[in-house]
């Protein structure tokens, strides 16, 4: 991939060309760093998408300097990993699947298919981090399940039946494996209790940290 920057008015941006991809997309990282990839080889059409989508950038590095709640334009955008995505990233081709079989714009079905999409990306992504920690932890679980919460991250029941929110793939990768050391501790401890939490730091040593900035996290429905 070939890179180079892109200006448009005083906001500079990465432009990579990406021949493999079907679509053009732009990400803002946290730390304000603006990316646009895009199958086009010409420069001229990474500029005039940049232009383009001007107003929506700005928006999200506004985001990036208040700590307002998540929210995101539905069907327009998709929060991912801490990070919010255009629908048209190859990051969201299963949600922007879903979303244009739809043949009216009713937001009940929009949200069933945000919904589904996070369930989807649970099951793709969750269980190899369960596992991962489970062996590095020598713990064993009997189940793993997912599901929306409002209210809980995840739990862990007395029969070892771990369940993780699908809430969990709007947040950063390193609260979720926060959230998943966490539950898998509880097949220790049951409680809360200073052990409980010794286990957690054992694993991840900024885990006090870690739960500060979830405790933060207002996520919208």
């Amino acid at each position: 991939m070939n890179k180079t920057i892109l200006t448009c008015k005083e906001l500079e941006a990465e432009y990579i060309y990406a021949p493999h991809l079907k679509h053009s997309y732009i990400k803002v990282y946290h730390d304000s760093t603006i990316v646009i990839k895009t199958p086009h080889k010409d420069k001229s059409y990474a500029r005039d998408f940049f232009y383009k989508k001007e107003s929506w950038i700005r928006k999200q590095l506004h985001k990036n300097t208040s700590n307002q709640q998540v929210e995101i334009n539905l069907a327009n955008e998709v929060l991912i990993f801490g990070e919010i995505y255009t629908i048209e990233s190859s990051e969201a081709v299963y949600l922007r699947n879903k979303l244009q079989r739809l043949k009216s714009f009713d937001m009940k079905k929009i949200l069933a298919a945000y919904d589904d999409f996070y369930k989807y990306m649970s099951s793709e992504y969750l269980p190899h981090r369960v596992e991962h920690f489970a062996r590095i932890m020598n713990l064993e679980f009997a189940v793993l399940k997912f599901r929306k919460m409002k209210s809980r991250w995840g739990s862990c029941s007395s029969t070892k039946v771990i369940t993780l929110n699908t809430q969990l793939i709007k947040i950063k990768k390193e609260l979720i494996d926060y959230v998943i050391v966490h539950e898998l501790a509880h097949l220790v401890h049951m409680n809360h209790s200073k052990e409980f939490h010794a286990l957690v730091a054992h694993y991840l040593p900024q885990s006090k940290a870690l739960r500060k900035k979830l405790q933060k996290i207002h996520l919208s429905a």
